[in-house]
């Protein structure tokens, strides 16, 4: 999911976060026993903001910084915008193809599982990273930084009207539920047939709410672009800031509907932790972690999801936890032991990438 054309500018702080984010996102995706589990690495049962949930859209705004890495000094030089179009389009196509295939590989491998428990799921986190690449890196080639920040604000201003005019913010009856059962029917992540309600964390409304993260990724990624931090900082401050008062006054944090508070919130936190690397790794050279799976993002996220597939769907998995893990549990406790779990999956891929960024080998889509 490296967005540059030959040429552009690279941060390496940049490839650190966006390993960091896939690296999270393996080690909470992919615990031992799903049913121990520490607080802060799950998801919030349904309102509420955890530090799992601020991962996606973590990778969502680093798409944002990387489109403009990318793009930026295309249109500054006059290149042809219309060809990187072109292969934004495609590559927008392909991440969410791959997301389609994977979703296939699950339904196959794990039939009955209660992970992904759909015969087939048209949204998830892949689908969602292609739409919103797609879409904002048309609107960054074709707009002005004023028109960027007008879209930011529409985004966040529309969706948190059509939800308050709403009202409902519950799991089964929110309007993003509604439109999600609905349209998706059986194909929502959850889905009850008897009753017709459902709803989907990568759903169809709650999409605007994650464009807004990718947007914002975008205008600081052009800050970032002429290194001046201090516009970031401010702007995270004030995000951070303005996602906690909106949480107490208006409408509660809540990713699955992916709420306008949440999106402030979230996009704060992602841009004040974009200045934090870029200063460790940039300026004080601080060695940058994470850069191994940043560069070989995909490899590595697919990689992870086709590994549980794999291990969930043979008898395999449970076989090493029964043998491997549980003999651990009276020494270390239930979920310390799951956590243990995720930590060697991630140890393990950690290797898989170490091993092509040795023989410099880098796959995208």
């Amino acid at each position: 999911m490296d967005q540059r054309p030959p040429g552009a500018q690279r941060f390496v702080s940049v490839d650190a976060m966006r390993g960091i984010t896939v690296g999270a996102m393996i080690f909470v995706n992919d615990p031992g026993d799903w049913s121990h589990v520490f607080g802060p690495f799950g998801h919030a049962s349904w309102h509420g903001c955890t530090p799992t949930d601020l991962i996606f859209p973590t990778f969502l705004f680093i798409v944002g910084v990387s489109l403009a890495l990318a793009g930026g000094p295309r249109l500054e030089t006059g290149g042809d915008v219309a060809a990187l179009q072109r292969a934004w389009w495609w590559r927008s196509l392909r991440i969410v193809l791959l997301g389609w295939a994977l979703a296939a590989v699950a339904v196959l491998s794990l039939p009955n599982s209660s992970v992904d428990p759909v015969p087939w799921r048209p949204l998830g986190v892949l689908p969602r990273i292609g739409i919103c690449f797609g879409l904002v890196g048309w609107l960054y080639l074709h707009s002005a930084a004023r028109t960027r920040w007008l879209v930011y604000a529409m985004l966040l201003a529309s969706y948190g009207a059509l939800l308050s005019w709403w009202g409902d913010l519950t799991r089964d009856h929110s309007l993003p539920s509604r439109v999600d059962a609905r349209v998706l029917g059986a194909f929502a992540y959850h889905y009850n047939p008897a009753t017709g309600l459902g709803y989907d964390p990568e759903g169809l409304l709650s999409t605007l709410g994650a464009l807004s993260n990718t947007v914002l990724g975008a205008l600081c990624g052009d800050w970032l672009r002429r290194r001046a931090l201090r516009p970031i900082v401010i702007a995270g401050a004030v995000l951070v800031a303005a996602g906690l008062l909106l949480n107490r006054v208006w409408m509660p944090m809540n990713k699955a509907l992916w709420t306008p508070p949440f999106a402030l919130f979230s996009g704060g936190f992602s841009a004040l932790a974009l200045v934090l690397v870029h200063t460790l790794v940039e300026r004080w050279h601080v060695p940058p972690y994470g850069r191994r799976f940043g560069v070989n993002a995909i490899t590595a996220y697919a990689g992870s999801i086709l590994m549980v597939c794999l291990l969930d769907g043979t008898p395999l998995h449970r076989w090493l936890y029964d043998h491997a893990f549980d003999p651990l549990i009276p020494l270390l406790g239930a979920k310390p032991v799951s956590h243990l779990y995720a930590a060697l999956q991630l140890l393990f891929w950690w290797g898989v990438v170490w091993w092509m960024d040795k023989r410099r080998i880098r796959l995208s889509i």
